[in-house]
């Protein structure tokens, strides 16, 4: 198990950097688990003791109002990490963070980042950049809340997920799962849904959405 997250750690762009005997290290350290799809991994206040790398799966990571509403921050794909601002700040978890299918999670004690970030300036630098990055994301959503109507905030989200050669969103996203990226609801995205296809910008199918021109949407959506 060792040598598999070792790779694992190798190929993540906090610790791509460190020598092989502080990989061994964190290794040694981290603890391998398997969480089901909805999950919770952590909510809102919880300790942020780890950093969590995710093998394989999605994680969402998400804000929830008292009465149930939900506000999606970001998904963080295979290969992607979250946890960096409490490993930073010693602070508790800002948001919860949910599986979105079967994930594989790889935990990383907080106190070991640490000890790697004081001897390794680039791993120190790259959790400054990951924090950054993340910083970047949140305001430009933030704006996107204030001065996007619906209907382009849907097209942004729409241009952002990964797609295969023929346009089709991979893996798929749900009319609710848009919802929550963008601050609506079910209804005003399939409002918004259908009228990119009138348009023959997307197609439409089940939980499938294929882009037929991206240019288009990009355009409406100011990019």
């Amino acid at each position: 198990m060792t040598t598999d997250v070792t790779g694992i750690l190798r190929e993540t762009d906090l610790l791509r950097s460190a020598p092989a005997e502080d990989l061994e290290t964190v290794a040694a350290a981290s603890r391998l688990r398997t969480f089901p799809r909805g999950q919770v991994v952590f909510t809102r206040d919880d300790p942020g003791d780890s950093l969590i790398v995710v093998i394989s799966g999605r994680v969402k990571v998400v804000v929830r109002s008292a009465d149930g509403g939900e506000l999606t921050l970001t998904i963080i794909q295979a290969g992607g990490v979250l946890g960096e601002l409490s490993v930073a700040d010693g602070g508790p978890r800002s948001a919860d963070a949910e599986t979105l299918e079967e994930c594989h999670l790889l935990l990383i004690p907080r106190g070991t980042i640490q000890d790697i970030c004081a001897r390794v300036p680039s791993a120190a630098q790259a959790l400054t950049n990951s924090i950054a990055v993340t910083l970047r994301r949140l305001t430009e959503a933030a704006s996107d809340l204030v001065f996007l109507d619906l209907p382009r905030r849907v097209a942004k989200v729409l241009l952002s997920q990964p797609r295969s050669g023929d346009g089709i969103i991979r893996p798929k996203i749900s009319q609710e799962e848009l919802a929550h990226q963008i601050g609506g609801t079910r209804q005003s995205v399939n409002a918004a849904l259908r009228g990119f296809e009138r348009r023959g910008w997307i197609e439409v199918h089940a939980r499938s959405v294929t882009v037929k021109q991206a240019a288009a949407l990009g355009r409406f959506a100011g990019n």
